[in-house]
C-alpha cells in the first residue's frame, strides 16, 4: 500500500478495530516517510452484487455511488460522515441478506430513504424530491404529509 500523499511505500499501523458490526476492519496507518496519517478499511471479498437499472442495464452495485448522493442530500445539513457511511453499511447489509446477487435501483433508493428519514428530515426530502422526481408541489407536498404523519405516529408509539 502506498501512502496517499507521497506515494511512498513504507507505512505502519497505528490502530485497528472492528467496524461496520464486525464484518470490516478499520486501520490508522501512518506514512513512515511524510508523517501523512489515514484511515483503511479491510473487507471480506464478497460476491459482486449487481444492480437492474431502470432501463434494464446491469451495473455492479457502488458504495460511492450511493454514499455521493447521501452527501448531496445532506449538504449543509447536521448529518455526519459516520452517519451516512452507516446508512449504506446497512442498506448493503440488508440487500446481501436477501440472498440475492442482483436488486433493482429502486430497491436501493428506497433503503436509502427508510434510513435516511430516521437520520433527518431535510435531508430526506432533498433525496425524495430527487429519487422521486417530484413533477410538482403536489407531489412534495403529499410526501412532506406522509413524513410528517409517520412522525406522528412514531411520536404516539413512543409515549405509549
Amino acid at each position: 500500500m502506498q501512502c496517499p500523499r507521497c506515494h511512498h511505500n513504507s507505512l505502519k499501523v497505528v490502530d485497528s478495530r472492528p467496524a461496520d458490526e464486525g464484518r470490516a476492519i478499520r486501520r490508522r496507518r501512518e506514512c513512515e516517510n511524510c508523517g501523512y496519517r489515514f484511515t483503511t478499511f479491510e473487507r471480506i471479498e464478497q460476491t459482486p452484487l449487481l444492480v437492474i437499472k431502470k432501463n434494464g442495464t446491469r451495473e455492479e452495485f457502488n458504495r460511492e455511488k450511493i454514499m455521493r448522493g447521501l452527501v448531496r442530500a445532506a449538504e449543509k445539513r447536521p448529518v455526519t460522515m459516520d452517519q451516512m457511511t452507516e446508512i449504506v453499511d446497512k442498506i448493503e447489509h440488508d440487500i446481501r441478506q436477501t440472498g440475492d446477487n442482483e436488486i433493482r435501483s429502486d430497491g436501493i433508493g428506497e433503503l436509502v430513504m427508510k434510513y435516511l428519514a430516521g437520520v433527518d428530515d431535510v435531508a430526506y426530502i432533498r433525496f425524495a424530491s430527487v429519487y422521486r422526481q417530484f413533477k410538482d408541489m403536489n407531489v412534495f407536498m403529499k410526501e412532506v404529509q406522509e413524513m410528517m404523519a409517520r412522525e406522528k405516529d412514531s411520536d404516539a408509539t413512543h409515549e405509549k
